[in-house]
């Protein structure tokens, strides 16, 4: 980022925004600049936050998501009036249900300039309204509590988007000295002793108890805590031999390696078949910061009142009752754990050794043996990659495989939308890890209809000098969606399309490219991957039906 002068002063609405974003921790923001925005431009550049031009707003959005989940700090995307703002609801949608803190910061003409002036303009507040948090317009009044709210929001709970539409002259326009930050965040709540009494005698008398883990427990108090929760929970589980699901989404806060382990969950339903009758002869069912928004139908009302208890520990209430609980506890999840843990004297559990059993029959439904398919070039990138990698996954059959197969040592370690499930994302998710952490290995997994949709944003990757690995299953399919067809005895119709080279894309964008076929080629691939000076693009070709039987 080239130097700047400073802020004028008295410094103009869009530098107040700015310099409370930076103040926030935010270092990156990302879009598609359009007239009506280049003073927030200006100003984030000012402020020392770095702008990243991207080649579309949808994956500029998932870029400040990936940057996100390596600084802990909220994502921002900026976008231009109409179709600049439009071309990112998709993401933003997804920011809400992935319980992602993206500011959005959207140019829109003034008030009344939009009383006799038409062209591109519409209400963005109420586009985005039922997908974000919350949504303003910034004013010169409270331009420093409006930055202020919107940060606080976003992160506050479960995190998610605050939409801010910036009017072009209410940008520019000079407002008031700067005022103290106005934002606050709770303190950690913990339940009150009469419910922390009945939480402790249930752990206390639980002979099989089990954790299923969320998004709630990754995210709160993230940017300084998150390391202490991953710690804690390792403790409680140890101290009381309990194993420990989680969503996709919190996959690696227990890491994947450890005895008490059992992976993640979500879409799988040969996975489902081995872990929801362990959950079910559980007596104790602790959610800790579980979000069934996550989960596929099977996890609808899994476990049984009145045999099994079951205690939920959430940001928020239970408003989607896939499952009802026998306690809900809305606070924080590390500090209510850590106080139904005190005084609780430790005893014998899962005395059968059901938990080895569950490890070696979710080992044996996910073999890694094939001589070549999606399992094996998941296989070998885990295999040849470092143990600290970033991988992201895109939706699609490779997704519910690898979140299955891909083993996280720490959290975040595998980023992908999984509440939404949208595609296009893998690949901007990994940009923007990347650009936040750029000494990390990161890697992202395509199907080839999903990478189609973003592989302009190469060049942004190629501009960037990144050196992301992108690795794309090559099957000319909509693989998943091809598979249910097959399962309902429907004709064949809108899921095939042309094979493309996609090594050819990659070096046309200025980056590296291999075909591979075989396990040797890959790891061949991605040794030189390891060593390029440029992203580097990997088709893996596979056959078609090659996920039959596999997820």
């Amino acid at each position: 980022m080239q130097d700047l002068p400073p802020p004028p002063t008295p410094p103009r609405a869009a530098d107040v925004l700015a310099a409370r974003l930076f103040d926030a921790g935010c270092r990156f923001a990302f879009g598609m600049p359009g007239g009506e925005v280049l003073t927030i431009v200006d100003a984030l550049e000012r402020a020392g936050i770095r702008f990243i031009l991207c080649k579309h707003e949808n994956a500029a959005a998932f870029m400040a998501e990936g940057a996100w989940h390596r600084t802990g700090a909220p994502g921002i995307l900026v976008a231009t009036v109409g179709p600049g703002a439009l071309n990112g609801v998709n993401a933003v949608a997804n920011a809400h249900q992935d319980r992602v803190p993206l500011i959005v910061l959207a140019g829109c003409v003034d008030a009344d300039e939009a009383q006799t002036y038409t062209h591109q303009v519409l209400d963005q507040t109420q586009v985005f309204r039922p997908i974000t948090k919350a949504t303003f317009t910034l004013n010169t009044g409270a331009a420093h509590v409006i930055a202020d709210k919107a940060v606080g929001i976003a992160l506050e709970g479960r995190p998610g988007p605050v939409h801010i539409d910036v009017p072009i002259t209410v940008a520019v326009t000079p407002v008031r000295p700067e005022l103290p930050i106005r934002r606050s965040f709770a303190q950690p709540v913990v339940p009150a002793t009469q419910t922390l009494a009945g939480m402790r005698a249930a752990l206390a008398n639980a002979e099989r108890p089990i954790v299923i883990a969320g998004i709630d427990a990754l995210n709160q108090g993230f940017d300084t805590r998150r390391q202490d929760m991953s710690d804690m929970l390792r403790h409680f589980v140890e101290t009381y031999n309990v194993p420990v699901i989680t969503t996709y989404k919190a996959k690696g806060l227990l890491p994947e390696d450890h005895p008490l382990a059992l992976g993640g969950a979500g879409l799988s339903p040969k996975a489902d078949k081995i872990l929801l009758p362990l959950v079910q002869r559980a007596d104790l069912i602790i959610g800790l910061g579980y979000d069934p928004i996550e989960m596929r139908t099977g996890w609808r009302d899994f476990y049984f009142p009145g045999i099994q208890t079951m205690i939920d520990i959430t940001a928020e209430p239970n408003h989607h009752y896939m499952h009802q609980a026998t306690t809900n506890v809305i606070g924080d999840c590390a500090a209510t754990l850590t106080a139904m843990a005190e005084g609780v004297t430790p005893r014998a559990t899962w005395a059968d050794g059901e938990i080895p059993a569950a490890k070696a029959k979710l080992s044996e439904a996910f073999p890694r043996d094939d001589d070549w398919g999606p399992a094996a070039v998941i296989d070998a990138c885990r295999e040849e990659l470092p143990r600290d990698a970033l991988a992201t996954a895109d939706s699609g059959a490779h997704r519910i495989l690898l979140s299955q197969m891909w083993e996280c040592y720490e959290a975040r370690g595998l980023m992908q939308s999984s509440a939404l499930c949208t595609m296009g994302c893998a690949i901007p998710l990994a940009m923007g890890a990347q650009v936040a952490d750029p000494a990390r290995t990161v890697v992202s997994f395509s199907g080839d209809a999903g990478f189609l949709m973003v592989a302009g944003e190469l060049s942004t990757a190629a501009e960037l000098g990144l050196k992301t690995i992108f690795v794309v299953f090559v099957d000319a399919s909509l693989a998943l969606i091809e598979l249910k067809q097959r399962q309902r005895q429907l004709t064949n119709a809108g899921v095939d399309f042309a094979k493309h080279d996609f090594a050819a894309m990659a070096r046309a964008f200025g980056g590296a490219g291999h075909t591979v076929t075989s396990r040797t080629e890959l790891k061949d691939a991605l040794a030189a991957a390891q060593s390029a000076n440029t992203f580097t693009v990997i088709a893996a070709v596979i056959d078609r039906g090659a996920y039959d039987g596999r997820i």
